[in-house]
């Protein structure tokens, strides 16, 4: 793991070197470690996400479940 010092800091183009590298980088004090730098992750790739409709389709077919007509028809009561 790379290692700084403070005056070192001055130096950012290689600080940003390790960071854009993905490397954690130390910033020591006279051979005290008093913080450690980390990259800020990458962002993600998008998340794929199945087919919900086709899945319920094979499940039960065309057939409609009668569970939002009543919800509807309670909701009327109030």
């Amino acid at each position: 793991m790379p290692n700084m010092n403070i005056r070192q800091l001055r130096d950012t183009r290689k600080l940003k070197a390790w960071l854009q590298a993905g490397k954690t980088v130390e910033l020591r004090e006279r051979d005290r470690i008093i913080a450690r730098i980390v990259p800020a992750q990458q962002p993600q790739q998008a998340i794929k996400w199945p087919d919900f409709s086709a899945r319920r389709k094979s499940i039960f077919g065309d057939r409609v479940l009668p569970g939002a007509d009543l919800l509807i028809e309670e909701r009327g009561r109030y």
